[in-house]
Parts: structure tokens; sequence; C-alpha cells
């Protein structure tokens, strides 16, 4: 069975959907503070190979782990929404499927805790 990586397009995809789904957050009042004196090119690359490595595809990424590199930041639930709907927003955009979607969904939930500081 394929990954979620390669049904939804692969490195190309996951490239395109980075890009518009920061545009999305930049863009959000509810989060967009967060984002506001952050290095995004930096960002989108990290944000890229995380991407890429949770749903399935080459394991490049070396970045913190979701507890550290969110601590401090007085993230909140409503916070966690806002990124996974602009996410959502972002994949459906793309043509991901519903199932994908939803598949994505649920890894974002898996770490809601990790980012939260829980």
């Amino acid at each position: 069975m394929a990954t979620l990586y390669e049904r939804i397009g692969g490195e190309a995809a996951v490239d395109k959907a980075v890009d518009i789904f920061y545009e999305k957050v930049t863009a959000d009042e509810r989060i967009s503070s967060f984002f506001a004196n952050i290095d995004m090119f930096a960002q989108a690359r990290k944000q890229k190979a995380f991407l890429t490595m949770v749903f399935g595809g080459p394991a490049n990424y070396s970045g913190q782990d979701m507890r550290t590199a969110h601590a401090g930041m007085g993230l909140t639930d409503e916070h966690f929404d806002a990124v996974l709907e602009d996410l959502a927003a972002t994949l459906a955009e793309l043509g991901v499927g519903s199932g994908d979607i939803q598949e994505v969904a649920g890894i974002a939930q898996s770490v809601r805790g990790e980012v939260l500081g829980r």
C-alpha cells in the first residue's frame, strides 16, 4: 500500500503544500503573531522535512521534538486548531482526498499534547 506521502504526490506536493500553508498561517489573525519574527524560509524548509517524514517519505528531519520546538510559546488548543484548519484547507485546495486529510489530522492530533506541553 502506498504511503500518505506517495498518495498526496511526494516531494513536489509537500513543497507546494507547505508554501501555501505558510501563506495561510501568516494571514490567519488567530496565529500570525507566532510567525512575525521567524525566518520563514528556514521554517518552511524544516516543515517540509518534518511533514515528509511523518507522511512516510524519506526521514531527513533533524529538528527538535515537538515539545521542545514549541516550549514557552503559550500555545493553546485554539491555536493548535487554527493550524490544523489551515493545513486541512491547504490540502483540500491541492485536491487531496478527504480520507488522506483525515489521516493528516490524525497525525497532527497525535502530537497535540506534545505541542501544547501537556
